[in-house]
């Protein structure tokens, strides 16, 4: 029976069939289609004329005057201007305070709704096949000294070399710069020229083609060509080399134009030399040439044939942004152009001349970006040129020579470099090289951004809490470098002497100094902190050099959410995939490296480390989700501890809230919590302490509130762990409860449990923690995992 009742209206037949309603809906769509199209070309040429995307080259010169200083950048300044078009921001680190350029985290890709949020690792944001960038806020800035460098030197005479071990975001980082120059380059402040040729038809001319006789007054501005319809032009010589158009005016001409232009605007830069003294490229010199003879000498006559077209810079067509491979091609080459219909209609004086093209990398990067990927893979030969191009900023052709106009930046694996190092001809390359080091991140919070970016979101199955956390941590453990005393005066060495790798990555990681040292002691450190992040950059073996790579840690996480064990992508198949990885001993060299003092080097203990700590994480939530104990008496506790202590080092007496009266500091509450503390000093000095703690962070942090959950963590952690010892069975026959109700759920009501049939009031509490947990970002199968492997580990003797 057809129950389709779309052809109804009121339980009555209406006078319209279905399949009449079908297709005057379809011609309903059909036009609004059409109507659509309508508004989009109306757009297009709207946008079109806005852009002012062809000019003659009266109308570019008048809007070069405008703005000398823009539409005359070279790439070097064109880099660094679109660098600092996006702005910084900064990051609070635990090592110093750093200038992230925001650039690096693509903002024109993120929703208007969505803005990057301060002091955020970077935009979690991913488009197409790029990334934004996590971390490597001091590479970022080297770069971007670098190019103020080119600026200062006139010219970009040097080849930026990133190197560090594989899958140290140096591709990435590349990538975001091309990225933004493409986008940089749609806008008003980064827009770019370049110039072609124009030859009028038989049609449009009286006379020979493009050489004398009267011109009919067909061009849009009376006098130039470059706003000819088609039918009105027999030929356009595109030029491949995006030759400046003010490079068609004499040098010396050309000088002081642009140095009376920059004057006017108060330019505070000079104009680069690129412009001031740069010249035309060998097919536009020969067209130049032939225009001018034939018209007699006349400049006017010859510039009625350019046509100025502002370009988009494009990694796809490869106009401005050309990644090179390590695979073995030419550069840049030329070939003779082919004569074609259009070529055939050249003046005769140009078809007596043969032109040549430039073709390749060199020339398809000119006015922007080229970077060489993994440049020391390919044979020195493949390179070389690199020496005397960066050196004359000229590449030789077989006919020509070609004026480069392109910032190089390139990468390299320290292996490769390494070996470079060894080569005789290292030292003459070493002055055309600007190295900056990339080394992997060293802080786990970073690094899990990086995998909470580029595999959370492409994950089919739900991602369990933590999951990526343990694997940050994981990686950036097996990264840390043991420090050397020596480095450090008498009052850090011995305590950075004593630091763990563990203790180092939370050092990095938060700014935690570990607790087992005395106040003044963790003072001191978090002082150093910077000294000890630094202190291996001048060395070969800098830290971060070895590790394991965040590729390899990306494929470990796409292999744990195909687990066959568990239903999410769960921390302990990422537990499970690293005792796998970590096997495989042959294959990567920072398993073969020698253990040492402190846990360096220990794959086994880390992985125990970051098993240990997800657990300890996992009682926390299940305490939490618990309700035993409501979250804010801690802090509640400790601020009324805090506020006493105040009082008791004043000598002071404080306000009962209650009745009024002045009162002395209530010791008995002090020394119940300084027990709960584990306070082992002196009461007297701990207070003390406590005080001058929060003066320094005052000092540190200037016009913020004092916030005792912020300046004392710690404490308030082991608050809250004594607290809870008293009630830990509760928590533990709780956990019981829950993995009973989630397997009874799971398995289709039939009891699986083992101990026995819940109560309704054990029911009634387990199904409040379920909820709470699915608030933390939990769901049935991954709780019931974190909950069973807890109940193993932590709570068996405590339930049996």
């Amino acid at each position: 029976m057809n129950n389709d009742t779309s052809g109804y209206r009121g339980g009555q037949p209406s006078e319209v069939g279905p399949s009449q309603t079908v297709q005057g809906s379809a011609a309903e769509r059909a036009r609004k289609a059409l109507s659509e199209l309508d508004a989009i070309a109306s757009s297009m040429a709207r946008r079109f004329n806005e852009e002012q995307r062809v000019l003659s080259f009266q109308q570019y010169l008048e809007l070069f005057a405008s703005n000398p200083v823009r539409f005359g950048r070279d790439a070097a300044r064109y880099v660094r201007d679109m660098f600092d078009h996006f702005g910084t921001r900064t990051v609070k680190k635990p090592w110093g305070e750093l200038t992230r350029f925001q650039l690096f985290d693509l903002p024109w890709e993120l929703p208007a709704t969505e803005p990057a949020q301060q002091g955020a690792p970077a935009a979690a944001s991913y488009h197409g096949r790029d990334f934004a960038l996590i971390g490597h806020e001091e590479l970022q800035a080297e770069v971007y000294r670098v190019l103020c460098n080119f600026v200062r030197e006139g010219r970009a005479n040097r080849l930026v070399l990133m190197h560090g071990p594989n899958g140290s975001a140096k591709s990435t980082l590349a990538a975001c710069i091309l990225r933004a120059l493409e986008h940089y380059s749609t806008l008003d402040e980064g827009a770019v020229y370049r110039f072609h040729w124009v030859f009028p038809s038989r049609k449009t001319m009286r006379g020979s083609i493009g050489f004398g006789g009267d011109v009919k007054a067909s061009a849009a501005d009376g006098t130039s060509y470059a706003h000819l319809e088609d039918d009105q032009i027999d030929a356009r010589l595109v030029i491949e080399l995006r030759d400046h158009p003010l490079f068609l005016l004499p040098v010396r001409e050309r000088r002081a134009l642009i140095l009376r232009l920059y004057e006017d605007a108060g330019a505070t830069e000079p104009p680069p030399e690129w412009l001031m003294s740069g010249k035309l490229s060998h097919k536009n010199q020969q067209v130049f040439e032939a225009l001018l003879v034939a018209s007699g000498g006349s400049l006017v006559e010859t510039l009625r044939h350019v046509q100025v077209e502002r370009y988009f810079i494009s990694r796809r067509y490869r106009v401005g942004a050309v990644t090179i491979g390590p695979e073995l091609s030419v550069d840049a080459g030329e070939r003779q152009i082919t004569a074609d219909r259009s070529l055939a209609s050249l003046p005769t004086s140009l078809q007596a001349t043969t032109l040549f093209e430039a073709h390749g990398e060199l020339i398809e990067a000119a006015g922007g970006v080229l970077e060489f990927s993994d440049l020391l893979k390919r044979p020195l030969d493949a390179f070389r040129y690199l020496q005397l191009t960066l050196e004359t900023g000229e590449v030789s052709l077989p006919q020509q020579t070609v004026q480069t106009n392109v910032v190089m930046i390139g990468s390299a694996n320290d292996v490769h470099l390494n070996a470079f190092r060894e080569h005789p001809e290292f030292p003459s390359f070493r002055g055309r090289f600007e190295l900056l080091r990339a080394p992997y991140l060293r802080s786990y919070p970073d690094e899990q951004a990086i995998y909470d970016t580029q595999i959370v979101p492409f994950v089919t199955r739900h991602v369990a809490p933590h999951a990526t956390r343990v694997a940050a941590q994981f990686a950036v453990l097996t990264r840390m470098r043991q420090p050397e005393a020596k480095r450090y005066p008498d009052a850090l060495a011995p305590l950075v002497s004593s630091l763990t790798a563990v203790e180092k990555m939370e050092l990095f990681a938060t700014g935690t100094a570990p607790e087992r040292f005395d106040a003044e002691a963790q003072k001191v450190l978090r002082a150093g902190i910077e000294a000890i992040y630094h202190e291996s950059d001048a060395s070969v073996d800098f830290e971060g050099r070895l590790g394991v790579s965040p590729r390899e840690v990306r494929t470990l996480l796409l292999d744990a959410a195909q687990s066959e064990d568990h239903a999410c992508l769960s921390p302990f198949a990422v537990l499970s995939e690293l005792d796998a990885l970590c096997k495989r001993q042959a294959e990567y060299d920072w398993l073969k490296e020698k253990q040492l003092a402190g846990g360096y080097h220990d794959h086994r203990l880390f992985r125990e480390v970051v098993r240990t700590r997800l657990l300890d994480t996992t009682e926390e939530e299940m305490r939490t989700a618990s309700g035993l104990v409501d979250e804010t008496r801690y802090a509640e506790l400790f601020d009324r501890y805090v506020s006493h202590v105040g009082v008791w080092v004043k000598g002071e007496k404080i306000r009962n809230p209650h009745t009024g009266d002045f009162e002395n500091p209530d010791e008995r509450m002090m020394r119940e919590v300084e027990a709960l503390l584990g306070v082992r000093t002196k009461h007297d000095d701990h207070r003390r302490g406590l005080i001058s703690a929060i003066a320094a962070w005052a000092i540190d942090h200037p016009g913020q509130k004092i916030v005792n959950a912020v300046v004392f963590p710690q404490q308030i952690r082991k608050l809250r762990e004594a607290v809870f010892t008293e009630r830990r069975k509760g928590v533990a026959l709780l956990v019981r409860d829950l993995v009973a109700l989630l397997r009874d759920a799971q398995s289709d009501g039939k009891s699986e449990k083992g101990w026995g049939e819940l109560r309704e009031e054990e029911r009634r509490n387990a199904t409040r923690a379920l909820e709470r947990l699915r608030g933390m970002g939990y769901c049935d199968r991954c709780a019931l995992d974190a909950a069973s492997a807890l109940l193993r580990a932590r709570f068996a003797e405590l339930v049996t």
